[in-house]
């Protein structure tokens, strides 16, 4: 799995993926802002968490503080139950996941952020596309699949949290097919956000509407 040498070292990717969270830049930040902007944590902030250690709890933790932070409701329609989410978890899955697995790890000093508002949700990670482009001037049904951290990618399409078709963008796109608005991706030569739209709110408009 190239998780260490063959001299027995431990390779960059096996300090990712162990639970000591030996690289300190290894990290998501979350916090739930009031409002539509974001302020002072001591104020202005619901709550904030940082997690450490392995990429894979690092998966799992930012998408439970997404859950905790989010709104489910639900109505019945015929027989069945609809289940209606601020934001859709294959969404929320693909973002994170990108975010891990192509963030620049070789940027000290920088995390990634998960910043959650009333409208919206935005994952910020280190590092823009690997050939310098930016992604909101691309078609984002025909952008390459490009790794830049091979080895944990192929390391979570194991695990079936990604797969290695380069597909987790239009995903995201997918999971907003019946939302009026849609998921923004914006990169430049340091950085590379995801914003998706809070569904619930729309949902809301559309009800006051009718």
């Amino acid at each position: 799995l190239e998780l260490a040498t063959k001299d027995k070292h431990i390779t960059n990717a096996g300090l990712l993926l162990s639970d000591e969270g030996l690289l300190i830049q290894s990290k998501i930040c979350c916090t739930r802002w009031k409002g539509l902007i974001k302020g002072s944590i001591l104020g202005d902030a619901i709550d904030d968490k940082e997690y450490t250690g392995s990429i894979i709890m690092l998966l799992e933790n930012a998408e439970t503080f997404i859950k905790n932070n989010s709104k489910i409701s639900w109505n019945i329609s015929g027989m069945k139950r609809i289940v209606k989410e601020d934001y859709p978890h294959k969404a929320i899955r693909e973002a994170i996941v990108n975010a891990i697995i192509h963030r620049d790890y070789q940027i000290l000093g920088a995390e990634i952020h998960i910043d959650m508002f009333d409208d919206r949700l935005e994952i910020t990670s280190p590092g823009g596309m690997i050939d310098g482009s930016f992604i909101q001037n691309l078609d984002i049904t025909k952008i390459p699949s490009m790794r830049r951290n091979r080895v944990i990618s192929d390391i979570f399409n194991r695990l079936h949290f990604m797969d290695k078709r380069g597909s987790g963008l239009t995903r995201i796109i997918e999971a907003y097919q019946d939302s009026q608005n849609k998921p923004i991706f914006c990169s430049n030569t340091s950085s590379f956000t995801v914003v998706l739209p809070n569904k619930g709110i729309e949902n809301k408009e559309i009800n006051q509407n009718i």
